[in-house]
């Protein structure tokens, strides 16, 4: 059985690129027999971008409530708050102390910002903190703390995977074999969500559909997808927006159906009208899970203490193991 593991970060609420990006395909994992899966919410991470208290309550719960709306099961998961978990931050601590400063230098966030402050002439580490330019260390630490054979990542975060990597084998060839190596799980097939203007979906392109939006923004949201000027009984182009997005919610047969439809002239306001219908009923009975959720936060915490209690063995054991490695423990 191998060891899944990824964290989600509280900093925005999930729209449908998260949703069949992500959120969907992590949840078709758990199902899996073949993995032991442990997903959390990494709080910590998300202190590099959020910027006051009630934005962070706001979006943990936000994203926690979404995870279990859209059919993560607490008894097949160990999903917990990053906080929790202590174990994780002193690992982190003494992985600072393998970390050779020119690894950080190469991560790719830390290179943007330092790019950016040259190219406008500032600072190179300008609105550089501690935190953002040692956030692939606490990742490592999340990822090394429970042992994780497998990582869930996009492309752009394969550096993340490879620096851990990398402070894993500096640990066991400082002092000992004790972090196992993880790899990176990289999906196949795993195409780009389109946005309303055909980019890809994006907050910062603000072509985003909010997962868990009223049916009456679903419906204004839909609306604004942008079309070409073919008229009603014209044939319509089946690479556009409204067929991507319509096949997500529909078995392969009404695709079919639908893609035939645009071909035979189907006027882009009722196709349009089409798409909300199967996106609202796909969406429908997560968005009540979702509010349930949301108004009975007491049952969201309960399942994280439950859900931390059962990562915190796993962490300890990690810990205890490092601990003795280094010579601080007997």
């Amino acid at each position: 059985m191998k060891r899944v593991l990824t964290g989600i970060k509280p900093t925005g609420y999930a729209h449908l690129g998260n949703y069949f990006g992500a959120i969907k395909p992590a949840i078709e994992l758990s199902k899996d027999e073949n993995y032991e899966c442990f997903y959390f919410i990494a709080d910590y991470h998300a202190l590099t971008t959020l910027k006051t208290k009630d934005e962070m309550k706001e979006y943990f719960y936000n994203i926690a409530c979404t995870w279990l709306a859209c059919g993560l099961d607490p008894n097949r998961v160990i999903f917990y708050r990053q906080s929790d978990i202590k174990e994780v931050f002193e690992i982190n601590w003494i992985l600072c102390n393998v970390t050779p400063k020119g690894l950080m230098n190469r991560a790719h966030a830390y290179k943007a910002i330092v790019e950016n402050n040259e190219q406008n002439n500032f600072d190179r580490d300008a609105n550089v903190n501690m935190g953002l330019y040692n956030y692939p260390i606490l990742m490592a630490s999340d990822i090394l703390s429970f042992g994780a054979d497998l990582v869930p990542v996009g492309l752009d975060q394969k550096q993340h995977i490879e620096i851990a990597r990398d402070i894993a084998m500096a640990f066991n060839k400082k002092y000992q074999e004790v972090f196992n190596i993880p790899d990176c799980y990289i999906q196949e097939n795993n195409n780009t969500l389109v946005g309303l203007d055909g980019r890809k979906m994006s907050k910062s392109y603000n072509n985003t559909i909010q997962l868990f939006t009223d049916e009456k923004e679903l419906k204004k949201k839909i609306n604004k997808i942008v079309t070409d000027s073919k008229l009603p009984g014209e044939p319509k182009d089946v690479n556009c927006t409204i067929n991507k997005l319509y096949k997500l919610f529909v078995d392969e047969n009404r695709a079919k159906d639908f893609e035939q439809k645009l071909k035979d002239g189907l006027s882009w306001g009722e196709a349009k009208n089409m798409l909300f219908e199967v996106a609202n009923n796909y969406i429908k009975p997560m968005r009540e899970k979702f509010l349930y959720f949301m108004n009975n936060k007491n049952l969201v915490d309960e399942i994280l203490k439950q859900g931390a209690i059962k990562a915190q063995k796993y962490a300890r054991e990690y810990l205890k193991n490092v601990r003795k490695a280094i010579g601080v423990e007997n």
